[in-house]
């Protein structure tokens, strides 16, 4: 397991947020809070917290986790999460020294942006989207706008960054390219043994998914017996045991579909799976198509393996 991704079992908002990891001091920014930070990072684990996050990945490419939704991301991926919905994003390509930086965050409250809303009637046009991203929302088309604007936010204090940020916050609202991700909000620990076990067991999995692994072993690994970690698991990740491991080797396949012209029944034996019936069946559940569609729509929408 990656001692850097679990060096602490703290939640977030329990975190010291200063700027050894990257967040702007106390005292020095308003509503909106900027984080910036590279990969390895403490913050980089299964976490929630209580703010809104705008979350823009800068470099690598990596395993992304929002609520049970599980997925790929790459430079440019653009997601909002909502408070207390589970989340992590864990590359997978970063060379030995590390990369200075994967992630431009944006942090804000609920609360101040609904009261100002009962006011100000312009500002009810954000409010739909406050909702989605209780789901977690991805954006597709947003990234250049996301850096500049973040960029900007990040440069201003006061009045102008709030100015600047509502203005973003209007073209997320409009952004009709987008994926909601979490098929449901979930049910997050509030202590912090609970999430660190939690993040540790993900971590594993994320590992060692390409190998063969049993509910035995990885119950064992948490302390539990089976059922105690059936149920632990389920309400954790929204997931099965089961259909995190398949959704987590589903997740590679479509990286390796996308980023190498590899036979598909190479993927299939590199992602995990044993066999190519139960590896088409299980992707067919997942993406709801084929792999052979899946590359086919991939090239269409990105080009052909980059």
């Amino acid at each position: 397991m990656n001692g850097n991704r679990m060096r602490s079992p703290e939640l977030e908002h329990d975190f010291q947020r200063g700027p050894d990891l990257g967040y702007e001091p106390e005292g020095t920014y308003g509503y909106v809070r900027c984080l910036e930070h590279g990969f390895p990072n403490p913050l980089v684990r299964w976490h929630y917290h209580n703010e809104y996050e705008l979350h823009l990945i800068t470099d690598t490419h990596g395993k992304v986790f929002v609520g049970d939704y599980i997925g790929h991301f790459e430079p440019g991926h653009l997601v909002l999460t909502g408070p207390k919905l589970p989340h992590n994003w864990i590359s997978t390509d970063v060379p030995p020294e590390g990369v200075a930086l994967r992630d431009v965050v944006l942090q804000f409250h609920e609360a101040p942006l609904r009261r100002a809303a009962e006011l100000i009637t312009d500002l009810r046009d954000v409010l739909p989207l406050l909702e989605r991203a209780r789901h977690g929302v991805e954006f597709f088309g947003m990234s250049d706008v996301a850096v500049a604007r973040m960029q900007r936010i990040k440069a201003l204090r006061g009045l102008k960054r709030l100015t600047e940020f509502l203005q973003f916050l209007g073209e997320l609202a409009e952004c009709a390219d987008y994926r909601l991700l979490s098929s449901m909000p979930l049910q997050s620990f509030d202590d912090e043994p609970a999430q660190a076990r939690v993040s540790s067991i993900v971590d594993y999995i994320t590992e060692n998914a390409a190998k063969p692994l049993s509910m035995a072993e990885i119950s064992a690994r948490a302390g539990m017996s089976e059922s105690q970690f059936s149920r632990f698991f389920r309400r954790a990740t929204g997931n099965t045991f089961t259909d995190f491991v398949n959704r987590v080797r589903v997740t590679r396949a479509c990286q390796l579909l996308m980023d190498t012209n590899q036979y598909i029944t190479n993927v299939c034996y590199d992602a995990g799976f044993n066999n190519v019936a139960n590896f088409n069946r299980r992707f067919l559940e997942i993406k709801g198509m084929t792999p052979k569609e899946f590359r086919r729509q991939a090239e269409a929408r990105f080009g052909p393996e980059r």
